[in-house]
C-alpha cells in the first residue's frame, strides 16, 4: 500500500515484553477476573513487537512500585488463535484494555510507546481524569515528571470554568492534568487569577491559556504547544508525529554531522514561532539508515540535504517544494505562508525521459512525458502504474508485455507502465500496486479503471 501513509513506513509499533507481567498463555480466565488490564496481542517473531520491551517493562516497574490494581500483560495470538480471533486481533501488535472484569468491547490503547505514557493513558482510564493538587510539592512532582503537563489554577474548583477544565482532561490521552485551588501553589506559580498552564521541559517552558475558557479553545491550545516547535523523527517520536490532530508538515532533511546544522536549526526553529498548531516542522537526519526510505519517498538523495518538503496529510496525500533551495527563516516563512493562503502547487516528482522510452511494445511513462501520451486525444491508453519492488507487478510484468505485443501494431492503442514510486501525476493517485488506468481517446481527459 502506498499513498496515504507510506511516509509513515518507518513507524515502530510495539510490543510488551517481561517477565514480570501476567502471562496469559492458556488463562483466558484470568482476563475477566482482573479488575485493571492492558492485554497486548503479539508475535514472537514480530520486530516491531520487539521494539517496546524496555518500555513497557519499564512502564509495569512504575505501576508496581505505585501499588496500583493495573497489571499488564501479553498474549502470543501466534499460539492463541482462538483468543486473538476473540478480541478481533488483525495485526501485531493490538494493545486492548479491559476495565472492571468486563470483556465487552475493551478499548483500544490509544497513546504514545513511551513508559510514561502508557502510565499516564492508564491512570487517565483508571483514575481521575486530572489529579488534585493540594500542596506546592504535589504540583512540582507533576511537572518535573512529565515532558508535557497541564495544570489548572481555580479558587473554586466547582466553577464552570473549573468543569470545562476536568471535561479537557477528559479529552486527552498523553498528557498528565492537575488541578488546583490550594492558595500556596497559585502563588507559587505566579498565577494572577482563574486560568490553565501548560508545563513543558523544552523551548519556553510554559504556555498561559488566554482567553474564555471552555473544551474546544483548551484542546486548540494544547494542541498548539504540546510539542516542540521543532522535533526530531525518530522511533519515540513518531507516534506523537503521526497520532496528533496536525496533519501539514513541514521537514528539513539535514545530516546532524553538518557544520551548519545548529545555524539551519535555528533558522528552522525561528520560522515555526510563527505556524504554531497548524503546520509541524519536523528535521530529519538524512545520514541516518532507517530514514532512507524517507528520503526516497520524496525522490532524494543524501547528498541533496539539506533541503525542505512539505506534506499534508488528508485524505490525500500532496507534496510540496519550494522554489528556493536556500534554508533561511524568511524563505520558510515565505513557504508556510503561501502554503497556508493555497498558492502553492503540488510537486509532482517525476524522471527523465528515457531516450528509448517508446522502443519496446510497452512504452515507458514518466511525470515528464505522462500527459502528452496519456491524454493524446487520437489514441487509446492502458496504463500499468507499478512499483519496482511490488510482487504483484513482477508477476503482472510478462503478461503486461504479451498484451503490449498484441497491440503494438494498432496505431490508436497504446499499452504502457509507469513506476509510480518515482514519478506522480495530478489525474491518478496510486493507493495500491499495480493500478491499471485506462484512458479513452477523446478530448474529454477520461480516466477509467
Amino acid at each position: 500500500i502506498v499513498g496515504h501513509f507510506l511516509y509513515q513506513f518507518i513507524l515502530l509499533s510495539t510490543v510488551w515484553h517481561n517477565q514480570q507481567h501476567a502471562n496469559l498463555y492458556g488463562r483466558k480466565c484470568q482476563i475477566y477476573s482482573i479488575k485493571i488490564f492492558l492485554l497486548i496481542a503479539d508475535a514472537p517473531w514480530c520486530g516491531h513487537c520487539k521494539a517496546l520491551v524496555p518500555e513497557y517493562a519499564k512502564a509495569a516497574g512504575m505501576l508496581k512500585a505505585e501499588g496500583t490494581d493495573i497489571r499488564l500483560a501479553k498474549v502470543d495470538a501466534t499460539e492463541e488463535s482462538e483468543l486473538a480471533q476473540e478480541f478481533g486481533v488483525r495485526g501485531y501488535p493490538t494493545i486492548k484494555f479491559f476495565k472492571g472484569g468486563e470483556k465487552e468491547n475493551p478499548k483500544e490503547y490509544s497513546a504514545g510507546r513511551q513508559a510514561d505514557d502508557i502510565v499516564n493513558w492508564l491512570k487517565k482510564r483508571t483514575g481521575p481524569a486530572a489529579t488534585t493538587l493540594s500542596d506546592v510539592t504535589q504540583a512540582e512532582s507533576l511537572i518535573a515528571d512529565n515532558e508535557v503537563a497541564v495544570i489548572g489554577f481555580f479558587k473554586d474548583v466547582e466553577s464552570e470554568d473549573a468543569k470545562a477544565f476536568i471535561k479537557t482532561a477528559e479529552a486527552v490521552d498523553d498528557i498528565p492534568f492537575g488541578i488546583t485551588s490550594d492558595d500556596a501553589v497559585i502563588s507559587k506559580f505566579e498565577v494572577a487569577k482563574d486560568g490553565v498552564v501548560l508545563f513543558k521541559k523544552f523551548d519556553e517552558g510554559r504556555n498561559t491559556f488566554d482567553g474564555e475558557i471552555g473544551k474546544e479553545k483548551l484542546l486548540a491550545f494544547i494542541k498548539a504547544n504540546q510539542l516542540p516547535l521543532v522535533i526530531e523523527f525518530t522511533e519515540q517520536t513518531a507516534p506523537k508525529i503521526f497520532g496528533g490532530e496536525i496533519k501539514s508538515h513541514i521537514l528539513m532533511f539535514v545530516p546532524k554531522t553538518a557544520t551548519d546544522f545548529q545555524d539551519k536549526m535555528d533558522q528552522f526553529k525561528k520560522a515555526a514561532e510563527g505556524f504554531k498548531g497548524k503546520i509541524l516542522f519536523i528535521f530529519i537526519d538524512s545520514d541516518v539508515d532507517d530514514n532512507q526510505r524517507i528520503l526516497e519517498f520524496f525522490g532524494l538523495k543524501k547528498e541533496e540535504c539539506p533541503t525542505i518538503r512539505l506534506i499534508t496529510l488528508e485524505e490525500e496525500m500532496t507534496k510540496y517544494k519550494p522554489e528556493s533551495s536556500e534554508i533561511t527563516a524568511e524563505n520558510i516563512i515565505t513557504f508556510c505562508t503561501d502554503f497556508t493562503e493555497g498558492k502553492l502547487k503540488p510537486h509532482l516528482m517525476s524522471q527523465d525521459i528515457p531516450d528509448d522510452w517508446d522502443k519496446n511494445p510497452v512504452k515507458v511513462l514518466v511525470g515528464k512525458n505522462f500527459e502528452e501520451v496519456a491524454f493524446d486525444p487520437a489514441k487509446n491508453v492502458f496504463v500499468e502504474f507499478y512499483a519496482p519492488w511490488c510482487g504483484h507487478c513482477k508477476q503482472l510484468a510478462p503478461i503486461w508485455d504479451q498484451l503490449g505485443e498484441k497491440f503494438k501494431d494498432k496505431a490508436n492503442i497504446v499499452v504502457a507502465k509507469m513506476d509510480s514510486t518515482a514519478n506522480e501525476i495530478e489525474a491518478v493517485k496510486v493507493h495500491s500496486f499495480p493500478t491499471l488506468k485506462f484512458f479513452p481517446a477523446g478530448d474529454d481527459r477520461k480516466v477509467r479503471p
